[in-house]
């Protein structure tokens, strides 16, 4: 008792012990010191802020954060609802299919394949081609492509090693549908030939022959070969490069070459609706007693790489057969317009 009296005397009495059950914790307090804020009038003090923190610094201070960004950056343009390019429908939708004609697809073919020569002098003389059809009514955006492709080729070849180079290409087309005249005619199947007997192909095709071969394998019952067809309703013509079985499917087949690959149909630009003109042609022909509703596009390359074969269902083919309504609609229109801006005055 005498020590706990020596404690509590040492203990400074600014100091207090707190002693409970001789379980001692101090908690020590110690004299608080004035604060330099305690003389400011705090209500005085508070209006100030809030006069200073609610009034814009300048004339140019933004509001809000918005007007800040709007000031700085510029306001926020909002983005338009992206529309989806209007589908454009043929004002008349002209069958694909002769209705009088019957599909009959599994009909036996026999005897040689049909060859109708283009005769201009029989009432075809103004009948114009698909090739011109579609030449003459290209997008902006396919004359543009077109017409960069032929400066980069012109700065690469030249003025006449481009003419050259426009020759030899269609001079190698001339060349490899002639080839493939003669093999699809000869009568046996590619896949069953004599290698020992085919005949010598000039040089300039045997690459596109050797990139073709797999394709021919499947090639059978040939019906037409570079034979002109007409529709007399729509009046045009072309000529198919070949009507024969392609794995089983009766097709209208379309031979193309390319120096660069085309593995997509996409590729093909306006191919495939070429190949629906004459098909829609076709079947409209009274010189052929069937119908097709495929096509075929083979693009062979030179080299010999193996070639693209696409193929285009009947689904594909009304696509693209609505298309080329439209292409020959622009074409009717742009030919009547022409017509009536050269006819002469009336005075």
């Amino acid at each position: 008792m005498f020590a706990l009296k020596r404690v509590l005397s040492a203990v400074p009495q600014s100091t207090s012990l707190c002693v409970s059950h001789f379980s001692a914790c101090h908690c020590l307090k110690t004299s608080r010191k004035s604060s330099p804020y305690s003389s400011v009038d705090s209500e005085r003090y508070s209006s100030l802020v809030k006069s200073v923190m609610s009034s814009r610094v300048s004339s140019q201070t933004p509001e809000t954060l918005q007007a800040e960004d709007d000031h700085i950056y510029g306001p926020v343009v909002k983005a338009q609802t992206p529309t989806r390019p209007e589908v454009r429908e043929p004002k008349t939708l002209h069958p694909f299919l002769n209705c009088e004609e019957t599909v009959d697809t599994e009909e036996p073919e026999s005897g040689l394949p049909a060859r109708i020569s283009l005769n201009r002098g029989q009432g075809r003389s103004f009948v114009p081609s698909v090739t011109r059809i579609l030449q003459q009514t290209l997008s902006p955006e396919q004359i543009f492509y077109l017409e960069r492709w032929k400066r980069r080729m012109i700065a690469e070849l030249g003025e006449e090693g481009f003419k050259e180079h426009s020759q030899n290409l269609f001079r190698q087309g001339k060349l490899l549908h002639s080839a493939l005249e003669d093999i699809l005619t000869s009568g046996a199947a590619w896949k069953d030939r004599d290698p020992s007997e085919t005949p010598e192909y000039p040089p300039e095709v045997r690459g596109y022959l050797e990139s073709i071969s797999h394709v021919l394998e499947d090639v059978s019952a040939v019906r037409a070969i570079e034979s002109t067809v007409q529709h007399g309703t729509l009046n045009y013509l072309g000529i198919v490069d070949c009507v024969a079985r392609y794995r089983g499917v009766l097709c209208v087949i379309d031979w193309k070459t390319s120096d660069k690959p085309k593995p997509f149909l996409s590729n093909t630009y306006d191919n495939p609706v070429q190949v629906a003109a004459y098909a829609g042609a076709l079947n409209n022909d009274g010189n052929y007693k069937y119908q097709v509703e495929n096509g075929l596009i083979v693009v062979a390359y030179k080299d010999g790489s193996p070639a693209h074969a696409h193929q285009l269902s009947s689904e594909v083919m009304l696509e693209y057969w609505k298309t080329w309504l439209l292409r020959l609609e622009e074409f009717t229109e742009k030919r009547a317009s022409h017509a009536s801006s050269t006819l002469p005055e009336n005075r």
